[in-house]
């Protein structure tokens, strides 16, 4: 599991986004999600992917935007990927050319029915919270993740952290992990330490 890739989602700033690549980071997440306090503008994201050395892919996260908006910024803050992490259904998926990840937030087993309808790039699973869409750092049961039947590519999110990340990568085997609150000091400022710290047990488990 030496290949689970990993993603920093929520930077809204150079410095972090510089840090979690040093640190081995291979992707950087933005949130475009108003309600959310790791909200950032295009023309923000735009000035921190110039500073970035490049193989860095790119993520824009969305809730429940419509296709057009999502184009614009997209264009705008030149991102590589979409994640829809909202209420989005199967064909709110299809923005060709564009690859897309849809975040699933799972409660219990019946959260991923109808998983393998999504023809997406990846399927992100993220823990069920009734106030947010993600970012909470609450974690969902890791057994549940063996009732998936979609053949794609498992980015496993919700509640990781330094302290839990290697049983999370060797019970799940996931493509990737992606972590935003587990390696904060507060809400859209990231902990440099716990970034690296994070990254290298991925690397280890």
């Amino acid at each position: 599991m030496a290949n689970t890739r990993v993603k920093i989602c929520g930077i809204t700033n150079v410095e972090d986004a510089l840090q979690a690549v040093e640190a081995g980071a291979d992707a950087l997440g933005f949130v475009f999600y108003a309600k959310s306090p790791r909200y950032v503008t295009p023309n923000e994201v735009q000035k921190i992917i110039a500073e970035l050395p490049p193989f860095v892919t790119t993520v824009g996260l969305f809730v429940n935007e419509p296709i057009p908006r999502i184009r614009r910024t997209m264009t705008a803050a030149r991102l590589d990927v979409v994640q829809l992490h909202g209420d989005e259904q199967p064909t709110d998926c299809l923005i060709e050319p564009l690859r897309v990840i849809k975040g699933l937030r799972v409660k219990d087993a019946v959260s991923l029915d109808g998983a393998d309808q999504y023809q997406v790039s990846a399927l992100l699973l993220d823990a069920w919270c009734d106030e947010a869409y993600g970012g909470t750092g609450k974690q969902f049961d890791w057994q549940l993740v063996k009732r998936m039947t979609a053949n794609r590519p498992l980015i496993l999110a919700g509640g990781l952290n330094p302290e839990n990340i290697i049983d999370a990568v060797r019970q799940v085997k996931p493509y990737a992990v992606d972590v935003s609150s587990g390696v904060e000091s507060k809400p859209g400022t990231k902990d440099h330490k716990k970034v690296a710290e994070f990254i290298c047990r991925v690397r280890n488990a």
